[in-house]
């Protein structure tokens, strides 16, 4: 009697770099990429599962940063920026000037187009967002870099702006359970509203 063939489960099919890396271009023409892919230097960047602190903060930011947006802003959460022909990140939330947005079907934007990045750090996103992410948003003249930390579960909000006449940015302020600014344009947010559970 012969041996009971067992079935081979499918291996999944990875995408394959091209020579020199992918390009800004390829993340809309990649067939089957997971939400939320990014390009950063050429190479394709995955996103892990989020926690719910991640998910909250985001949730809090979007909305009380659209509340006090001017009309000729627009929040955006999680759609990519084309830098240049090898990076195209994603930044959790954007705001951007209310002309470049011309489509429904719009998947980026253009640097000159945003105000202001915002990243969410996540255990497995710590280096691009600490160090690669704000080197190359400033690079391309993104004037305002927030970059959110959780400490003991609470939100904390670094704001940086772009250094005059620099492609490098500059550490203004560090926010704890309040966070009040200026610029872009006057925002105030009670980070403590990252917990639903406070509110209830």
């Amino acid at each position: 009697m012969g041996a009971l063939m067992m079935p081979v489960a499918p291996q999944p099919e990875w995408p394959r770099p091209p020579a020199g890396g992918y390009t800004a271009d390829d993340l809309d023409r990649l067939p089957n990429l997971p939400p939320h892919t990014e390009l950063i230097d050429g190479s394709l960047v995955f996103v892990s599962p989020q926690t719910a602190f991640h998910t909250l903060t985001m949730r809090l930011l979007d909305d009380r940063i659209a509340r006090c947006a001017p009309p000729d802003h627009l929040v955006f959460r999680e759609m990519t920026i084309a830098l240049d022909a090898r990076s195209r990140p994603e930044p959790d939330i954007m705001v951007v000037h209310s002309e470049a947005f011309t489509s429904l079907a719009q998947t980026s934007f253009k640097p000159s187009d945003v105000v202001l990045a915002i990243e969410v750090v996540s255990p497995d996103s710590e280096a691009r967002d600490r160090q690669r992410k704000p080197v190359l948003y400033a690079a391309a003249g993104i004037p305002h870099f927030w970059r959110v930390e959780e400490d003991r579960g609470q939100a904390v909000v670094h704001v940086f702006e772009l250094e005059d006449g620099k492609d490098t940015y500059t550490a203004k302020d560090v926010f704890r359970e309040q966070l009040k600014v200026a610029a872009p344009f006057p925002v105030e947010i009670d980070l403590r509203d990252v917990d639903p559970r406070r509110r209830a």
